[in-house]
């Protein structure tokens, strides 16, 4: 396939100075003169900031790296992971299209993508807010037909169903990813006939899918305001001051005074326990908010819906006391600092705007 870049580009990129700092704490994996080699985990990095990989954003990345354009460019349009057009707003569909797939249905959900998105791949939705294409295998070939919809898998699909999640998503809903159809994970349809021992004690999703729905991370972009900045490898002879800088006041600290264990290594600072009770060793910060001993008349609010809060996170909340809409809406800038460092989420209140979002299902 031809790829070219857009006909239409911006007229300048600029990373966030989040993205910044950790596009430059890439460079040092490499050795000097090697920085070239960060080409690709900064590529990605600046669509998913973007959205799509734009000349100018490959232009800046070629500069930062000393290298000449025509290499950076070489790179983004032999990968086809990097979308060289403007994608939806809120995600970008790739629907499986290979052997298992084809004939378990997926025409039918390349159909309902020209029905609800646009005739044409890579052409955005009216309102914006999609685009799609073909891909070839996704490797989930036992859960066919499927699609990959930002950074998840939905699996299992019907076209009645994949119109029912495109509908949820332009809501401004976040379906849970995984199977669609009640599978739990890859298990034959007609149930399992060994290996059964696990379903006693399983969390509620599969692997994959419970993590997507505990950090609220999958059709989401990053923007560089996850934190930590993950760039474990800088240790205390990190060079990007940016970058250490938030892993310094990110990442778990050895405990001053601490003897070390065996291995010499100091023990590290207590966090929560599984309730969210802080042990000891934590210094909570803020002001506490207001607290229940029990839900409200009428039981608990669930506070799944705010999304960034899965069932892990609002088993927590919970279990200090806060249970509905109206609390979290009220919180101030130290409650919710509070929240934050009692519960060790480490700026999550302020970054999925759970404020905001608590105060619209309040009706406030």
């Amino acid at each position: 396939m031809l790829r070219r870049l857009h006909h239409e580009q911006p007229a300048s990129f600029a990373f966030t100075a989040e993205n910044q700092a950790w596009a430059e704490a890439q460079m040092t994996k490499y050795p000097e003169g090697r920085q070239a080699s960060a080409i690709i985990p900064l590529l990605w990095r600046a669509q998913e900031q973007e959205g799509w990989l734009t000349r100018p954003a490959i232009e800046y990345i070629a500069d930062m790296l000393g290298m000449a354009y025509i290499r950076a460019l070489e790179v983004a349009t032999f990968y086809f992971m990097f979308q060289l057009q403007p994608t939806g707003s809120i995600a970008h569909i790739q629907i499986c299209g290979t052997l298992s797939c084809m004939i378990c249905g997926a025409e039918d959900l390349i159909a309902v993508c020209k029905e609800k998105i646009n005739a044409h791949p890579f052409t955005l939705s009216a309102d914006g807010k999609f685009t799609w294409e073909e891909v070839e295998c996704l490797g989930s070939c036992t859960n066919a037909p499927m699609a990959q919809i930002g950074k998840d898998y939905y699996e299992d699909l019907t076209a009645d169903k994949l119109r029912w999640l495109l509908d949820e998503l332009a809501a401004g809903n976040v379906p849970v990813p995984g199977p669609q159809n009640g599978r739990y994970a890859a298990e034959p349809l007609s149930g399992l006939t060994s290996l059964t021992d696990h379903e006693s004690g399983k969390q509620q999703y599969n692997a994959s899918a419970q993590l997507a729905v505990d950090i609220g991370d999958t059709v989401k972009r990053i923007d560089g305001t996850e934190v930590p900045l993950l760039t474990p490898w800088l240790g205390k002879q990190g060079t990007a001051k940016a970058t250490q800088k938030q892993i310094e006041e990110n990442e778990p600290k050895p405990a001053e005074g601490k003897p070390v264990d065996e291995t010499g290594v100091t023990v590290q600072e207590a966090t929560v326990d599984g309730n969210g009770r802080p042990e000891a060793d934590v210094q909570v910060e803020g002001t506490q908010p207001e607290l229940l001993d029990a839900p409200r008349d009428g039981g608990a609010d669930d506070l799944k819906k705010i999304a960034g809060i899965g069932p892990k996170a609002e088993e927590q909340l919970n279990g200090i006391g806060v249970y509905h809409y109206a609390q979290i809406a009220s919180w101030s800038e130290d409650e919710a600092t509070w929240i934050n460092t009692r519960l060790n989420y480490k700026g999550r209140v302020e970054r999925e705007n759970w404020i905001g979002q608590a105060k619209d299902l309040a009706g406030n």
